[in-house]
């Protein structure tokens, strides 16, 4: 870290280096086993130089991707080797589960110099890593400044832009000119300035955010016109202890590469760049896909064993309870099916297609909710939508399954029982698939991972007891 003239901002410094040529890929974009091997073998022999050869060019993506192949062992053994030359940024390219794993086994005089490399978003994720101990040794270690930027990030929520938020920015005063800030990139080039931004944030003395000047308008402008003049006043930003969720959907809806960071008092903190807000993108697509399978989404490939086999129970165990339920209403129906096989073979194709149907309505709602598209104020449109959806595909699927039956059994009598039944499922499934993750939102429960066994029951109970009922009444009546 280091600090831009003006304010005394706090700036980070980011390097990238290419990749060696040594490193040879596999099909998936990671290093092949035998890359592999070479490393595990030089750590093994406590090589120091051959794990440089090997590792010390590497883009810190692709060393991210190494450690994650790498043996538990292996994995601190090569920061070690690496010494100063380690890039504390490739442990930003691994899971929590990797990360933490290498931490842990890390003299504290290594991670504070890992530390004092890294842009500030990325030295609290490594500090929120830590036991409360060893993050308070790691703090009290880091000189005063760096240690009161870290530690005010460190008091926002998790989660939220705060924590998020990279101290990288260039701050000036109102007065300045164009010409005076091209002035300053020019002096303190390669020294001071960060390797990469898009904007001059302009501020009083209070450090309040006046507005933002982007460096396109500051080279259009004439050398004399002051800041207030060309700056944007009205600048899109967020609040420190906003949740970087709803951050990531502003740079979605408005398309920004970076936006400033502001406290309660309107006073710059920080500035949030789209290659943080890609992470925070990625990792909500990832919980919802996880949680819409029942899978912890904190549950990574690297986990224990165990604790995946825990994690995952509880939401088999809820699937298990809300199948005897489905088991019960097939139970009541115990004469009918041992009367007419058909109706055993046929009843799963009922339940299935509508489970399937409420499956699709319930993953576009549940993502739906996610963005803030489905709100109260058109939710009502939106069921109506899904119910008629629902209504023209239990038509459609209700003709085809009814013929198909009839004929598969030579029974005219199952066409209309197919039909009626599969049209009364799939309005079910797509009335359920919408109703029950709205209600989960409305009490605040996470739709994506609740939703699931609530919505297969709906679907299993109507369809086994739509269908088995319209049954009988049919063939009572024929």
């Amino acid at each position: 870290m280091s600090l831009v003239a003006g304010f005394g901002m706090p700036l980070d410094h980011e390097e990238t280096t290419p990749s060696a040529e040594g490193f040879r890929e596999d099909g998936g974009g990671g290093p092949d086993a035998d890359f592999v091997f070479e490393v595990e073998a030089a750590i093994a022999l406590g090589d120091s130089s051959r794990v440089h050869e090997l590792v010390g060019g590497l883009h810190e993506a692709d060393v991210g991707a190494l450690l994650e192949r790498l043996s538990h062992e292996a994995r601190p053994r090569l920061v070690e080797l690496m010494g100063a030359d380690f890039d504390f940024t490739a442990l930003m390219e691994v899971g929590e589960a990797t990360r933490e794993d290498i931490l842990e086994e890390l003299p504290v005089e290594t991670l504070v110099e890992g530390v004092r490399e890294l842009e500030s978003d990325d030295a609290v994720a490594i500090l929120e890593a830590l036991e409360p101990e060893e993050q308070d040794e790691v703090l009290d270690a880091l000189p005063a400044q760096e240690r009161i930027v870290l530690r005010r990030s460190l008091d926002y929520p998790e989660d939220s832009a705060g924590r998020l938020m990279q101290t990288t920015l260039i701050a000036v005063p109102p007065f300045w000119t164009a010409g005076r800030v091209l002035d300053f990139f020019r002096e303190t080039e390669g020294e001071e300035l960060p390797d990469s931004f898009f904007e001059v944030f302009v501020v009083d003395p209070g450090y309040h955010l006046l507005g933002t000047v982007f460096l396109d308008a500051l080279v259009r402008a004439r050398p004399d016109a002051r800041l207030d003049e060309i700056m944007q006043a009205d600048r899109r930003r967020v609040k420190a202890t906003e949740d970087g969720a709803e951050a990531a959907r502003l740079f979605e809806r408005y398309n920004l590469v970076s936006v400033p960071v502001v406290d309660g008092s309107e006073r710059l903190v920080g500035v949030l760049t789209i290659d943080d807000i890609v992470d925070v993108i990625q990792e909500q697509a990832s919980e919802e896909i996880k949680a819409l399978g029942g899978v912890n989404p904190e549950e990574e490939l690297t986990d224990d064993f165990w604790w995946i086999a825990r994690s995952r129970f509880a939401w088999l165990f809820i699937n298990m309870l809300t199948a005897f339920i489905t088991s019960t209403v097939l139970k009541s129906f115990q004469s009918q099916l041992e009367q007419m096989v058909a109706l055993a073979v046929l009843g799963p194709i009922i339940a299935g297609q509508g489970g399937n149907s409420a499956t699709q309505t319930m993953t576009v709602a549940v993502r739906a909710l996610a963005t803030r598209e489905l709100n109260r104020s058109n939710a009502l449109k939106i069921i109506f939508r899904e119910l008629a959806i629902g209504a023209v595909n239990g038509a459609a699927f209700g003709l085809v399954t009814g013929v198909v039956a009839a004929n598969w059994f030579q029974n005219v009598g199952l066409l209309p029982v197919m039909a009626l039944a599969m049209f009364t499922n799939l309005v079910a499934g797509a009335f359920g698939g919408i109703v029950v993750p709205l209600i989960f939102d409305r009490f605040k429960f996470d739709p994506a991972v609740s939703s699931g066994p609530f919505v297969t029951t709906i679907t299993d109970v109507v369809g086994y007891g739509a269908f088995l009922t319209i049954a009988s009444i049919w063939f009572h009546l024929g």
